[in-house]
């Protein structure tokens, strides 16, 4: 396998509706984690820590330029303050994919001193399936 640089990149996430949107034209930069919990088992008897992996999780921040073109950022993140659903998102780079059911908290808006209009849109693993590169 051979180093690369972390571009180009697709990302995709569904609106709403469950429709696939990619979005990676509004994206300027993002940013995920797959991180694994890790309880303690050091018995009294060891001199160094003993620990388990437990349950997998993932978190990812999309942040970016304002879109209220059809089926672009606006159009997919607007209803996360006035939906409850999961939203298949999937991170490709490099013929590899991350693909994850997750749920956005949030939508945020800055607009800056500059006039520019921003977001950065939180999201964190929904149904319990492991997040896993295909």
């Amino acid at each position: 396998m051979a180093k690369e640089p972390g571009f180009p990149m697709t990302i995709t996430v569904d609106d709403a509706a469950g429709t696939p949107r990619d979005i990676s034209n509004d994206i300027t930069n993002t940013q995920w984690a797959t991180p694994r919990g890790v309880q303690d088992v050091t018995g009294v008897n060891k001199s160094a820590m003993e620990r388990l992996l437990l349950l997998a999780d993932m978190s990812c921040t999309h942040n970016g330029v304002f879109n209220d073109a059809a089926n672009m950022s606006h159009a997919v993140f607007k209803t996360v303050p006035s939906s409850s659903v999961m939203r298949t998102t999937a991170i490709a780079i490099s013929g590899q994919t991350l693909s994850a059911e997750i749920l956005y908290t949030d939508y945020p808006l800055t607009r800056g001193q500059d006039g520019s209009l921003v977001f950065a849109v939180p999201g964190v693993l929904g149904d319990g399936t492991v997040p896993t590169w295909s």
